[in-house]
């Protein structure tokens, strides 16, 4: 009455799934390592540049830097 691969059929398609599932793990895996892997980065390099930014923004303009600037731009603008 049914096929005779009737029998292999099951078999077959439980295999098939188990190769999809692990692929799918081992595809979120990967994709869950790299995303992490990227967040730890950057979150080490914003502090890294947060730290040397911190040191080197801290002596500002003086006012002759001001003046000079403002007077440069005057002369470029013609006036």
């Amino acid at each position: 009455m049914g096929a005779p691969h009737s029998r292999i059929m099951p078999c077959m398609e439980n295999e098939l799934m188990n190769q999809g599932f692990t692929l799918l793990l081992a595809g979120m895996g990967t994709v869950f390592v790299f995303l992490t892997a990227l967040v730890i980065a950057m979150t080490l390099m914003s502090r890294v540049i947060n730290y040397f930014q911190s040191q080197s923004s801290s002596s500002g303009a003086t006012e002759e830097e001001v003046a000079a600037i403002g007077a440069a731009i005057s002369r470029h603008r013609g006036q």
